[in-house]
């Protein structure tokens, strides 16, 4: 390759990294341990200009101020306009939503969405369990959790985007897809450290499609500024799109979170008969954007549900401070799908029933299908429950019911049947949807 092909190429699966003089065998024996090519190219000059040599020789001498935003590198200025859908949304109001006959119903149709249902079918075909150590990473939780080798070490990951919140409102939607992700973090017992991203979008070209990404960057930085959770790196693919129009703004959000130690890790499971079940954060008159609303009521266009970053916050603040004290048995967020699929994901894994009441003064299927954010459903041990109500008073919570032991759902005194029946219409969903 000829020196400027090297210098401009953009082949994949490399990173550069700066290391601590004195330390190059440290990094070189980690490399080694994962038989990952690494090997020093340069170092760190107090001279302003980047000169790259090739088999000896000066091939280029370049300000280094030039490459970068601020010196020389260009700076696109795109025009932008507010989608016309944007008054589609504005249209939508809660009260002309019906209530079904059968919320019951609504809810076996719910958790048979692909948005919603397990993807057992898809993962289990491939070793889920490969480099996770051995250890109980397999305890089901809102984040995956692997041992990190020759460490009490865990790292959580997850990946989080709700499409249909950008399309709805790109700022919000992309702060949710933070937010919600690192909830998902810290609901697992890890602390949030970092993020990635992948970034999909239409035409940038297009006014309305440029919005969006503007808008959605926008949503991203200010969340990940509250989150204190640095972008790593990441990519953005423009130009999705077909003769229906562009995809739904997509900003996927990877982020990874550190456990001290695995012991802290926190199952979304119920755990025991007689546990109190709390929900911290507010159920609110809130169907917007839902999978409920979108798929069973058939209404493509709504606001995004409640989000506001500082509320969030302190939700995620006092969860890590709850868990960490061991004060609850388990931590589910809320999100697609509702209150109604948080509480039976955390009811199926371990077999186990749940008894609720929900609140008389607002909409029953916006409590249990609504997607408002900030929500986190935990199992509280009937010692604890003085200690756990001191420490979540500065923020909303409610106790909701208990789990039961009878492998039943019980919602304001009506049975909706037992947990098994509910646990193979989502797991199995998916694989009937694909296989037939």
């Amino acid at each position: 390759m000829k020196p400027w092909e090297m210098l401009l190429s953009e082949s994949q699966e490399r990173m550069l990294i700066v290391v601590k003089k004195g330390r190059e065998n440290e990094v070189q024996r980690i490399f080694d341990k994962w038989d990952i090519h690494c090997v020093q190219i340069g170092e760190v000059t107090k001279d302003k200009n980047l000169k790259y040599y090739m088999n000896g020789e000066l091939v280029a001498d370049v300000p280094a101020e030039s490459l970068v935003l601020g010196g020389g590198a260009p700076v696109y200025e795109r025009e932008y306009s507010t989608p016309a859908y944007f008054d589609e949304i504005k249209k939508f109001d809660i009260a002309d939503v019906v209530l079904p006959t059968s919320l019951k119903e609504a809810a076996y149709q719910l958790v048979q969405l692909p948005n919603i249902a397990s993807k057992r079918w898809i993962y289990e075909q491939y070793d889920s369990m490969v480099m996770t150590g051995n250890t109980h990473t397999n305890e089901p939780s809102d984040a995956a959790v692997v041992r990190v080798h020759d460490s009490e070490k865990g790292l959580a990951v997850t990946t989080d985007c709700n499409s249909r919140y950008v399309f709805a409102d790109p700022y919000k939607g992309a702060m949710i897809a933070v937010s919600e992700a690192a909830r998902n973090i810290v609901c697992s017992g890890g602390v949030p450290v970092a993020i990635t991203n992948c970034l999909n979008f239409g035409n940038p070209y297009n006014p309305e499609v440029y919005y969006q990404f503007v808008h959605a960057i926008k949503g991203m930085g200010e969340a990940c500024r509250k989150f204190d959770t640095p972008v790593t790196g990441g990519n953005v693919s423009f130009y999705n799109q077909s003769e229906d129009g562009p995809v739904y703004p997509t900003p996927t959000i990877g982020m990874v979170g550190v456990l001290d130690s695995l012991s802290q890790k926190m199952s979304l499971s119920f755990q025991h008969p007689g546990d109190s079940i709390y929900l911290l954060g507010k159920n609110r008159n809130d169907l917007n954007c839902s999978e409920y609303l979108h798929h069973i009521c058939g209404v493509s266009h709504s606001p995004t549900p409640h989000f506001d970053l500082e509320e969030e916050y302190r939700l995620q603040e006092t969860l890590k401070r709850i868990i960490s004290e061991r004060i609850v048995k388990s931590a589910h967020d809320v999100s697609e799908g509702g209150l109604f699929a948080c509480l039976l994901e955390s009811a199926m894994a371990n077999d186990l029933g749940f008894t609720i009441q929900t609140e008389k003064d607002l909409r029953k299927d916006a409590v249990l299908f609504g997607e408002a954010q900030s929500r986190v459903v935990v199992s509280v041990n009937s010692d604890l429950h003085a200690l756990f109500e001191a420490e979540v008073r500065n923020i909303p919570f409610t106790k909701i019911g208990h789990v039961n032991a009878n492998k039943e759902i019980v919602i304001d005194e009506e049975s909706w049947g037992f947990v098994s029946d509910w646990k193979e219409a989502y797991d199995c969903s998916l694989e009937k949807k694909l296989v037939n």
